[in-house]
C-alpha cells in the first residue's frame, strides 16, 4: 500500500453500505428491538467490534437567569437544556475482517428498559430515542449506518389490528394559552404543555 493510500485511509471512513432495519419502530418499554444490521463492503478492511449505539435524549424548554451584559444583571429568559437519559453500545460482533463485494448481516437484539422513559413531544418537552450501526475500525473513522428514530411507548399500550373501520367523533376545543386545538378528552395542551382549564 502506498504511502499516500495509508495517509488517505487515516482521514476516511472505509467504503461500505450499512444499513440498519428494525422489524419495529414503535416499541413498548421493557421489550426488545429486533432488526439486522447489512454491510456490503466496498473494499477489505477489518473492524475492532460491530456494535449498535441507541440513546435517549430528553431536551426541555426551562426558564433560567442569564447574564445580560447591556443590563449589567441576570435576567430570567427561556433556554434548551439536553441530556441523555440512556445510552448503551451494545456489540453485534467483535474483531472482523470484510472483503470487497461480499454482504454480511448481523441480528439486533436490544432491550428497551421498563424504567426508561417514553417517546414524548411538546413545546416544553421533548423525550428522543435514536439508534445506529457502527463498524469500529482501527486508526480510520468509523463507518455508520443512517440514525434511524424509534418511538417508545408506554408498557401496557396494546396495538390491535382489526379489519374493521372505526369511525369516532372527536371533538376539539381551544387551548386557553396558546389558542391551538386540543382533543377534549386531553388534560394537557399537546402544542405548548399548559394544563387545560376548561
Amino acid at each position: 500500500m502506498s504511502f499516500l493510500k495509508k495517509f488517505t485511509n487515516k482521514l476516511t471512513a472505509p467504503e461500505a453500505i450499512v444499513q440498519l432495519v428494525l422489524s419495529n419502530y414503535s416499541v413498548p418499554s421493557g421489550t426488545n428491538i429486533e432488526g439486522s444490521l447489512t454491510v456490503s463492503p466496498k473494499e477489505d478492511f477489518d473492524t475492532t467490534e460491530i456494535r449498535c449505539e441507541i440513546q435517549c435524549v430528553e431536551r426541555a424548554r426551562v426558564i433560567k437567569p442569564v447574564y445580560d451584559a447591556t443590563m449589567k444583571m441576570s435576567v430570567p429568559r427561556e433556554v434548551e437544556e439536553a441530556s441523555v437519559i440512556f445510552a448503551a453500545k451494545p456489540s453485534l460482533s467483535g474483531p472482523t475482517h470484510f472483503t470487497n463485494g461480499e454482504v454480511r448481516k448481523f441480528p439486533i437484539t436490544i432491550n428497551i428498559p421498563a424504567v426508561g422513559r417514553i417517546t414524548e413531544s411538546s413545546y416544553y418537552r421533548n423525550v428522543t430515542w435514536t439508534i445506529k450501526g457502527v463498524l469500529a475500525v482501527d486508526g480510520r473513522p468509523d463507518r455508520t449506518s443512517q440514525t434511524a428514530e424509534i418511538q417508545v411507548i408506554p408498557q401496557n399500550a396494546q396495538t390491535v389490528v382489526t379489519q374493521k373501520e372505526v369511525v369516532r367523533t372527536v371533538v376539539m376545543i381551544p387551548c386557553r394559552y396558546c389558542q391551538g386545538l386540543m382533543d377534549q378528552t386531553l388534560t394537557t395542551c399537546p402544542n405548548c404543555g399548559a394544563k387545560r382549564t376548561i
